[in-house]
């Protein structure tokens, strides 16, 4: 069961207005990315979706998506936005180191910022799901915050030897590239990340 505590942080954070990581447009790097590798249109899961506006994109394209958030609000507006769209695909409210059964694994997984969020409490059980959830061959693309340059408040960072070890595990990095995240701060400011192209190891 996900920790009350948690659901309530995530949640007062939409309560109390629109986070700074809910800019209500595609994420330009996602867009980037799958013009750039020849990921197909396949069974994809969005970890840490908040109110959707990436898994309803990805689902617009062709893709047979899963949103999941932590928090039951962030997850009501998606909904909502989904069927304002007229887009199908499936909303879950759920803890992503502790997911339930979805079905067949998964071939596609985006992650923008739920990752550093997660690692710093419950990096293991994260890594656990991941590799659980997604089939062979997966790809996979992970938005980061970048420890090279880091000003708060904004993201969580993380090193790249920090990133290699961690994702590394069951993945292949096919590109990782430096990139500044969509939103901006009053002074123009937008916080150095890390663009991760991933594709998940043969079993041995």
């Amino acid at each position: 069961m996900p920790d009350p505590a948690d659901v309530e942080h995530w949640d007062s954070r939409y309560r109390e207005g629109t986070p700074p990581w809910d800019t209500g447009r595609v994420s330009a790097e996602l867009q980037r990315l799958l013009a750039r590798f020849p990921i197909p249109a396949c069974r994809a899961i969005e970890l840490g979706c908040g109110t959707g506006t990436n898994a309803i994109w990805l689902a617009q394209q062709g893709f047979e998506v899963v949103g999941v958030d932590l928090s039951p609000l962030a997850i009501q507006r998606a909904r909502r936005k989904a069927d304002e769209a007229g887009v199908p695909l499936l909303f879950l409210q759920a803890d992503v180191t502790e997911l339930p059964d979805l079905g067949p694994p998964f071939q596609f997984f985006f992650d923008r910022g739920c990752y550093h969020a997660v690692r710093r409490g419950k990096v293991e059980a994260f890594l656990q799901q991941l590799d659980r959830m997604t089939g062979p061959e997966a790809w996979g693309i992970v938005l980061t915050g970048n420890a090279r340059e880091s000003r708060q408040p904004g993201p969580p960072t993380v090193a790249e030897a920090e990133l290699r070890e961690e994702l590394g595990r069951s993945f292949d990095f096919i590109s990782l590239e430096e990139f500044r995240f969509d939103q901006e701060e009053p002074d123009g400011y937008r916080h150095l990340g890390w663009s991760c192209v991933l594709r998940k190891k043969p079993r041995r």
